[in-house]
C-alpha cells in the first residue's frame, strides 16, 4: 500500500485513461485532448446496440473517468446517425419475473448508477451531442449541456410498451419540461424531435448533424479556456438541481418500474414488439420471431 500511496503524491491512484478506454473499447471510442475527454458510443463500429452488459459498462465507466483528475470536460455522444438502437425483443426473451434475484437485484443497481454516477461521480462539465433518435437519452439530459441534431426524438418508451417509465427518462422530462407535459410524454410515448425538445427546454441547442460534435468541442475548449476551479465549482452549482432530484425520486421510480415488471402481466413483449420501429435502426429488418 505504501508504494501505491507514494506512487501519486500520498494518494491511492486512480486508472489512467489507457487503462479505461481499452477496458470499455466495446462500448465507446474514448478520445481525449488537452483534458477533454470525449466518450462515442459504438457497437463493433456501428451505433450503439443496447444489450444489459452495455448498460452496466455505462455507469462503470462514468465512475472510472470521474476519478481521473486528468479528465476536464467530458463530452458524450453516439455514432453515425443514430443515438442508440436495439431491438426489445432480444433484452426481454426471458420475463423479468423469471430472472434470479440476484439478476433482479444487479438491475436494480445499474437503474440507480447510470444516472448516480454521472450526476455525483462526475465533477467536471457534462457535454452530451445527441446524434440521433434511440432511447436512453436520461443521462444525456442530465449533462449540463445537450445539444442535439433535429431528427433526435427524444421519448420515453416504457408505458406504451406495457411498463412504467421509472429509469430516468421520466425524471428527467419532469425536471425539465415541467410536470403537466412530462405526464404528457409518458403516458403518449410521443416523440420529442429536436426543434421540440428546444422549445420545451430538454435542450440548449439543434445543431445540422456535421456541426454537432465540432459545437461540442467548441463549447469545451472555451469552458478550459477558463480556470479549474471555476469550472468545478460551476459545474457543482449546475449539477446540484440534478443531485436533489436523484436523492428525492430516482429509487421510487426504479422501485416501480421493477415493481410493474416483477409482477409481469401478459402481452408487454407484444407491445414492445409493436414499437420495434422506434428501437431499431433503418438497417436492421425485423426479427424471426416477428
Amino acid at each position: 500500500m505504501s508504494e501505491k500511496l507514494s506512487a501519486w503524491d500520498g494518494r491511492v491512484r486512480p486508472s489512467t485513461f489507457e487503462e479505461y478506454s481499452r477496458k470499455y473499447e466495446e462500448f465507446f471510442v474514448m478520445t481525449r485532448r488537452d483534458g477533454i475527454i470525449e466518450l462515442r458510443m459504438h457497437t463493433d463500429g456501428g451505433p450503439f446496440r443496447h444489450s444489459w452488459v452495455g448498460h452496466n459498462a455505462w455507469h462503470q465507466a462514468w465512475a472510472e473517468i470521474g476519478n481521473d483528475p486528468e479528465n476536464e470536460v467530458l463530452i458524450i455522444t453516439g455514432t453515425g446517425d443514430r443515438w442508440h438502437t436495439g431491438d426489445p425483443a432480444e433484452l426481454w426473451h426471458t420475463p423479468f419475473p423469471e430472472w434470479s434475484t440476484d439478476s433482479q437485484l444487479k438491475m436494480y443497481g445499474d437503474m440507480l448508477k447510470l444516472l448516480e454516477n454521472i450526476v455525483f461521480g462526475v465533477d467536471i462539465p457534462t457535454i452530451a451531442a445527441v446524434n440521433g433518435p434511440g432511447t436512453h437519452c436520461e443521462f444525456a439530459t442530465a449533462c449540463d449541456i445537450t445539444l442535439c441534431v433535429e431528427d433526435a426524438d427524444f421519448f420515453d418508451p416504457h408505458f406504451m410498451g406495457g411498463g412504467v417509465p421509472g429509469d430516468g427518462m421520466g425524471l428527467t422530462l419532469q425536471h425539465t419540461i415541467g410536470t403537466k407535459r412530462a405526464s404528457y410524454y409518458m403516458y403518449t410515448g410521443e416523440p420529442i424531435d429536436g426543434p421540440t425538445a428546444l422549445r420545451l427546454g430538454l435542450v440548449n441547442e439543434v445543431q445540422p448533424r456535421e456541426n454537432l460534435l465540432p459545437r461540442a468541442w467548441e463549447i469545451a475548449e472555451m469552458m478550459m479556456a477558463r480556470p479549474r476551479a471555476s469550472r468545478r465549482l460551476t459545474h457543482a452549482i449546475a449539477g446540484r438541481p440534478w443531485k436533489r432530484a436523484l436523492v428525492d425520486d430516482l429509487g421510487f421510480h426504479a422501485a416501480h418500474q421493477l415493481w410493474g415488471m416483477a409482477i409481469g402481466e401478459a402481452g408487454q413483449l407484444d407491445k414492445l414488439r409493436q414499437m420495434a420501429g422506434r428501437f431499431r435502426g433503418p438497417q436492421e429488418g425485423p426479427t424471426s420471431e416477428e
